[in-house]
């Protein structure tokens, strides 16, 4: 745990959240930062799915109370789902542990999962057809909305968590919904040890595999940054330009993964729309009759020779000359650059947002 630290040189006056559910897993996680002396804050999320989740969750607040940890409840409020509920449900778990995190300048925040997690999570991806970047399953370290998401268990075995606990004599909760068939990851944990006994396919092996695609995940990303800075002119924010006839001459992966991060940062979303829809722009994008779309909350348009994404604006806004004026004394170097109207728009829109309407 302590190597974890100290090869990511997170210094350690920095606060950690965790998210702790009162599995063993998050259970361990962090009393063992605790035990290794680290400024730690934990989190549980009461997601109201189950009758017992607020027993849960205050299960946890009198472990952390008596383990001298800070500790706050999560409540997911308003209506709750009745499909994809582990999706729905993950997302929900995250926006909130994240916005706390936010809300407290806390940059950190740790998770429980193990190296069963990792392998669970590649045999659901290779169920589902994902390609490179979803085989890669879970880093050490990820960022989701500018919080660093930390996961220091990810080469532990479960048994030794739990076996951390034991010593402790500290019991933890077994949630209910893992023995609940209905999910797909449930089905998984229980396929695992046929796998190993039949073809002796381990976790193990699973979770390297997930590291070694990682390592060529990394190098993609690598090259995507350096096609992006030096191939792609950021304007102002989340407005973007670039040359189709440069787009043409990348590889169709480079393309691609080029593609999905623009619609991505553009937009102003957590991911980015799926596959298909990022092949189908592509290839529209080939042909001399493409005008523009829209897709992921931007909008695409063709404007001197050059293919432009802005956000979407859905009313009727008009940018007047006197908007555009004013918008210039941020930005006087678009003076004379002879913008497309709607990147005008879009320019003057980030502006606004960012300057709350104020003149300088």
């Amino acid at each position: 745990m302590q190597r974890f630290f100290e090869q990511n040189q997170i210094d350690e006056n920095e606060v950690i959240a965790v998210g702790v559910s009162g599995g063993a897993d998050s259970l361990a996680l962090v009393l063992r930062l605790s035990d290794l002396g680290r400024k730690v804050v934990a989190l549980s999320v009461d997601h109201g799915l189950r009758p017992t989740s607020s027993d849960e969750a205050d299960y946890v607040a009198k472990l952390m109370a008596k383990s001298g940890i800070e500790h706050h409840i999560l409540v997911w409020e308003g209506e709750k789902p009745t499909s994809d509920i582990e999706a729905v449900a993950r997302e929900a778990r995250y926006r909130l542990l994240c916005d706390w995190c936010k809300n407290h300048n806390v940059k950190y925040l740790a998770i429980g999962h193990h190296r069963r997690d990792q392998a669970e999570t590649f045999l659901l991806r290779l169920q589902r057809g994902s390609g490179l970047q979803g085989l890669c399953g879970m880093y050490p370290i990820s960022e989701r909305d500018e919080i660093f998401i930390l996961r220091p268990q990810l080469g532990d075995e479960p048994e030794v968590l739990r076996n951390y606990l034991k010593q402790k004599s500290i019991d933890w909760v077994e949630d209910e919904s893992n023995q609940c068939d209905d999910f797909m990851r449930v089905k998984v944990r229980k396929f695992l040890p046929e796998l190993e006994a039949k073809i002796g396919l381990t976790e193990v092996r699973l979770a390297e595999t997930a590291k070694v695609l990682q390592r060529t995940q990394n190098y993609f990303e690598y090259e995507v940054a350096k096609r992006i800075k030096n191939q792609v002119r950021k304007l102002y924010n989340r407005v973007y330009a670039f040359s189709l006839s440069v787009v043409k001459n990348w590889h169709e992966e480079i393309a691609y993964r080029v593609m999905e991060k623009l619609l991505r940062f553009c937009g102003g979303k957590s991911y980015a729309p799926e596959a298909e829809e990022i092949l189908r722009l592509l290839q529209a994008m080939q042909s001399s009759d493409f005008k523009g779309c829209t897709l992921n909350g931007c909008e695409i348009l063709v404007a001197q020779k050059r293919i432009w994404m802005v956000p979407e604006v859905l009313d009727n806004q008009v940018l007047s000359k006197r908007d555009w004026e004013k918008c210039l004394q941020f930005v006087p170097q678009y003076a004379k650059a002879g913008l497309p109207y709607k990147v005008r728009r879009a320019i003057y829109n980030q502006i606004m947002k960012d300057t709350n309407g104020q003149e300088s």
